[in-house]
């Protein structure tokens, strides 16, 4: 019986965006101009904050298909090195032994992303995995068209794809383990018999409490960031208290009470693990 290990790549294998690094390239490249890329900032920020949406990921789609549309597969090609510069240092070294330790355990390892099928070949070479499934992109005489060229690898298939290199690989899909950071990854994470959530955003982190599945956090950043986003939304309401308190005591404003906040830290590393050998 044979297995395999399946592992997202944005927030699960990365911190971030992947496809932010192939947006800053493409503007550097002359693709892109600066509004699309101010964009494109914003909503990586987003997806750092709360991770994936349906709707995010539609338009995130849409406007990958219009920057493709008549690009030469060669200068994509071109762009891979300022692609990795910024992929490479946000690599999670956790998640990386972990992968590792599945393989040298004699179980192939694959990226499996709704990104690219060329940002998933890529990145399995770079990071010496057994192969990356990505969402393809139709090409004509060497030219993108900015249509879809096959499975688009998000949600449901994502797991298609999965259950497709399974049969044709002769893995047993009961002994294959998955990572994910997303709710849109359940049926992935639910097509193996050893799911695991990595940094989950908050439906995928109930469902995996409920379900029992381990749960790894390793993305501080993205702690820190939700912290500081709830202060400054915590002071512009206070801000907005205070002018309503004034207006309504004539300019005297009463004192604000005192409180205090506990912040609990989640470990800066996952708890040594063991992955049983193959």
């Amino acid at each position: 019986m044979r297995s395999a290990a399946f592992f997202d790549l944005d927030r699960t294998l990365m911190a971030g965006s992947s496809g932010w690094y192939f947006v800053r390239a493409a503007y550097e490249h002359g693709m892109i101009d600066r509004r699309r890329l101010a964009g494109d900032l914003v909503d990586a920020l987003k997806f750092r904050l709360w991770g994936s949406t349906d709707a995010g990921t539609a338009k995130v789609r849409a406007r990958m298909g219009t920057y493709l549309t008549g690009v030469k597969e060669r200068d994509l090609r071109r762009m891979a090195p300022r692609v990795l510069a910024g992929i490479l240092p946000r690599l999670y070294p956790q998640m990386l032994a972990v992968a590792y330790e599945h393989q040298d355990a004699g179980r192939p390892i694959y990226i499996c992303t709704a990104a690219s099928q060329e940002m998933a070949r890529l990145l399995s070479l770079v990071l010496s995995f057994d192969g990356g499934i990505g969402s393809r992109s139709e090409v004509l005489d060497g030219v993108y068209t900015g249509r879809e060229g096959g499975l688009f690898t998000y949600r449901e298939g994502k797991a298609q794809a999965i259950r497709e290199l399974a049969s044709a690989r002769g893995f047993e899909l009961a002994e294959c383990y998955a990572y994910s950071d997303s709710e849109s990854d359940l049926p992935m994470l639910r097509a193996v018999g050893h799911p695991v959530a990595v940094n989950p955003d908050s439906a995928l982190a109930r469902i995996a409490r409920e379900e029992g599945w381990e749960i790894l956090r390793l993305d501080r950043l993205h702690r820190r960031l939700k912290v500081a986003a709830a202060a400054i939304a915590a002071a512009a309401a206070g801000g907005a208290g205070h002018a309503v308190a004034r207006r309504s005591t004539g300019g005297a404003v009463p004192p604000a009470c005192p409180r205090r906040a506990a912040l609990r830290r989640a470990p800066s590393s996952p708890a040594q693990r063991r992955v049983p050998r193959g």
